[in-house]
């Protein structure tokens, strides 16, 4: 019932203008950081662990703001499923597209997407202009799931495979030339990961990234999204592929996936995904922290 109502509420604002529904996704996100005690509990220890110089009056600020870029970018997600194709090409900015296309011309693509809130926008923007192929997790609700695969999908000849599906769908679009739109900078417990920094705090990480791109002989371009201020939209930006990846060392090559990570979390400190418990496995004999 819940999931129903919140896909209603998505289509009914979906033709609002996006300064709009912008002032809604805050005015939200305010009310979800006053009543989610224990999203807003993870997020106050994610953001004590990663920055342990900042007081709690400005560790709690800055939770307050990602509440409200997280709640714009569930309430603006009924444009990406419903409006136009033109609509979404105005309101996601393309930049650094010449990185995606000269990466092409080499050969296959991973397109990798850390987990900043404007990551479907960016999804979705790209799938106006090729297919790609990505993985989804399923989710609790079965109507919310079906909503998400068909809003993912509106656009060409999209392929999302789930999960549990492992490596090989992965690897054989990229070797059909689909660019790969992979989000691996979440913990997904100990299988397949190793413990590297994240700010400085040990984190289960997985080196899919690395062991993907060795695998397809693909091509890295790091892709983030992010939400414009006052309602202006957002800008998907392509940053070049990396040279000298994947090398010889997995550690190093994932290591240097988190720094990635970590040098646009500082530009952009509130859209970052603090919500997700990323620090949920914890070295052998270490505590719990949520």
């Amino acid at each position: 019932m819940l999931a129903r109502a919140g896909l209603l509420l998505m289509w009914l604002l979906h033709g609002w203008p996006l300064a709009l529904l912008s002032v809604v996704g805050n005015l939200l996100g305010s009310v979800l950081y006053m009543l989610a005690r224990e999203r807003r509990a993870v997020c106050l220890v994610n953001l004590a662990r990663c920055f342990p110089d900042m007081d709690e009056a400005e560790s709690r600020q800055l939770a307050r703001q990602h509440f409200r870029m997280l709640a714009r970018s569930l309430v603006e997600r009924g444009i990406l499923w419903w409006s136009s194709r033109r609509r979404i090409e105005r309101l996601v900015r393309f930049e650094g597209r010449e990185h995606l296309e000269m990466a092409r011309k080499a050969g296959p693509v991973i397109l990798f997407a850390p987990h900043f809130v404007g990551l479907d926008a960016g999804w979705e923007r790209l799938t106006c202009d090729m297919n790609l192929a990505s993985v989804y997790s399923n989710q609790k609700s079965a109507v919310m799931n079906k909503a998400l695969l068909a809003g993912r999908t509106r656009f060409g000849e999209q392929r999302l495979f789930s999960r549990q599906d492992g490596i090989r769908p992965a690897l054989a679009a990229l070797r059909e030339g689909r660019p790969f739109y992979y989000l691996p900078d979440m913990d997904y417990g100990p299988r397949d990961a190793i413990f590297l920094p994240f700010f400085g705090v040990p984190a289960a990480t997985i080196t899919g990234l690395a062991r993907l791109a060795k695998l397809a002989g693909a091509k890295v371009v790091p892709c983030v999204t992010l939400l414009l201020p006052g309602g202006a939209g957002y800008v998907l930006r392509c940053h070049p592929a990396w040279d000298n990846y994947p090398t010889e060392d997995v550690g190093a090559d994932t290591r240097r996936m988190n720094a990635f990570i970590e040098d646009r979390v500082l530009e952009s400190p509130a859209q970052y995904l603090w919500t997700h418990k990323r620090f949920k496995t914890r070295p052998d004999g270490e505590p719990k922290w949520y």
